[in-house]
């Protein structure tokens, strides 16, 4: 078989992805433990470019890495611009400064309220319940978190007591939705997750529990029937994800996904907009209208950040812009993303107008950019006066 379909080797005549019998292939223990982490290790599976090299080298003592061999099957073994080796392998570019950039863009530690909680919204926060993650992707806003190995957004040991986390929650009863991320919580095993979701769910104010998880991208294998079985105990659970290019869309992934939908799961996608790697109306609608083959709903386009180690990957926001554009009217429209940029104040929608007040009435553009104006006899822009 292929890699596309479990086991790889067959489809490489450059010798590289050494062949895996399948029953270990689908063993998602199995790529935890043989994750690739050295530059003899990567080699197996791609020809690393000089500059992949140096990058590794510089990464060290600086920024974690490792590639799970899922995930390394997927990458062409002989291009360094393939989209799925940018996002796992070392690039010089996390290495250079860029103006502006910042561990944490976002304000995660400005609204961090005990070790783990990030309060952030009213009615909403954040959990991160661990740094670890099965590949470190090279875009990670969280990169000062998850990968810088002197870092941490923690104050204490992130496998320590809950009971200060849990106690903040229930005594913030307006907190009805609370995202587990992290790193990926999937990392841990499920009794472990079991623990941390029973106890989020034994509060009363708790109405929705959220899990931000790669796993389904990454290795899919992590997503099993018994995992989602735990999970569908404590509904509603939902599951965002982030398939940030058509190549990731494998048969794996959409029975991941599949697996997770069959148990009450609903999965959402959270792209981020990264400069060779999707920046382009081709490839953004080839991804979004392959997330809905595989029911996915496309949920946002994250502008990229700029952070420390991370900043080469931005683009303009006119070109996210004229993506938008090129996805709005083009395909469906429950497959066409948010585009929002995360600030401390919140996320940001960015977007350019329809619809646009004049003097005549509502002046409208469609995708195609013909134009319509509504006057205000037939389309009342303001509420009449109620005196």
């Amino acid at each position: 078989m292929s890699a596309m379909s479990g086991t790889p080797g067959a489809a490489d005549p450059a010798g590289f992805r050494p062949r895996v019998p399948a029953a270990e292939w689908d063993d998602w223990r199995w790529h935890m433990r043989r994750r690739i982490t050295t530059v003899e290790k990567a080699r197996q599976w791609i020809r690393l470019s000089p500059d992949e090299e140096k990058a590794i080298a510089g990464a060290a003592g600086k920024y974690r890495w490792s590639i799970t061999p899922y995930y390394a099957s997927l990458m062409d073994p002989d291009d360094p611009r393939c989209p799925v080796r940018q996002q796992a392998v070392p690039a010089p570019g996390e290495l250079a400064e860029f103006p502006g950039a910042e561990v944490d863009p976002v304000g995660d530690t400005h609204y961090r309220r005990t070790n783990r909680v990030v309060h952030k919204y009213r009615d909403r926060v954040v959990l991160l319940v661990t740094e670890a993650c099965p590949v470190y992707c090279r875009h990670c806003t969280r990169k000062f978190h998850t990968t810088d190995l002197d870092g941490t957004y923690f104050r204490d040991d992130e496998g320590g007591d809950y009971t200060e986390d849990l106690r903040y929650i229930a005594g913030h009863p307006e907190i009805r939705d609370v995202l587990l991320t992290g790193g990926d919580p999937l990392s841990y095993r499920d009794g472990k997750l079991e623990e941390i979701v029973a106890a989020l769910r034994a509060i009363p104010s708790v109405e929705i529990v959220r899990i931000g998880s790669r796993f389904p991208v990454l290795l899919p294998q992590r997503v099993t029937d018994e995992l989602c079985a735990m999970l569908a105990r404590y509904h509603p659970v939902w599951l965002n994800t982030h398939f940030n290019h058509p190549k990731e869309l494998t048969g794996e992934a959409a029975a991941a996904v599949d697996r997770l939908l069959r148990h009450g799961i609903p999965v959402g996608n959270q792209t981020v907009l990264l400069r060779g790697v999707n920046d382009d109306i081709a490839t953004m609608r080839a991804l979004m209208t392959g997330l809905l083959r595989i029911r996915v709903r496309p949920y946002y386009l994250y502008h990229c950040d700029n952070v420390t180690g991370v900043s080469h990957f931005m683009t303009s926001v006119e070109k996210g812009l004229e993506i938008m554009e090129g996805l709005q009217g083009h395909i469906t429209g429950f497959g066409v993303p948010q585009y929002v940029l995360t600030t401390r104040i919140g996320k940001i929608p960015l977007a350019r107008p329809y619809a646009t007040r004049t003097p005549d009435g509502l002046l409208l553009r469609n995708h195609e950019g013909r134009t319509l104006v509504l006057d205000p006899t037939t389309l009342p822009i303001t509420e009449p006066d109620a005196r």
